[in-house]
């Protein structure tokens, strides 16, 4: 049986200012932004290339703004990806080298928590 993460909901303030982030700034794609009704607003982002989206919006969880942390999307160069949202205007940590690959850290006007992974070569065979 096959099981997909398709959809993971970040608690935001301000819905319209967290669109703004992540579609201006870090570069998701605006899929949907509905407003259902009064109570409801659904908003979908997506990393590019990303098979996983982000739900923002009013009525959409019970988590409190800016206590998600450790989500984590992997990219092919960090040090290219940490380059392009400082560009942005993104506040992003230094790139980070370890065994496991090497990560770049931010967070959204919240204080959400991310983190960027290149991963390490696959050693030879």
């Amino acid at each position: 049986m096959d099981m997909k993460i398709e959809l993971i909901p970040i608690p935001v303030t301000d819905v319209d200012r967290s669109k703004k982030f992540y579609v201006e700034q870090v570069g998701f794609h605006d899929d949907y932004d509905v407003k259902v009704n009064d109570k409801m607003r659904f908003i979908q982002l997506t990393p590019p290339g990303s098979a996983c989206s982000i739900v923002l919006g009013v009525g959409m969880t019970t988590m409190k703004p800016g206590t998600v942390s450790a989500y984590q999307m992997v990219v092919a160069d960090a040090q290219k990806a940490h380059d392009e949202l400082k560009g942005r205007g993104v506040e992003v940590s230094d790139v980070q080298k370890m065994d496991w690959g090497s990560f770049v850290y931010f967070k959204d006007p919240d204080g959400n928590e991310w983190a960027l992974q290149q991963l390490p070569p696959k050693p030879a065979k």
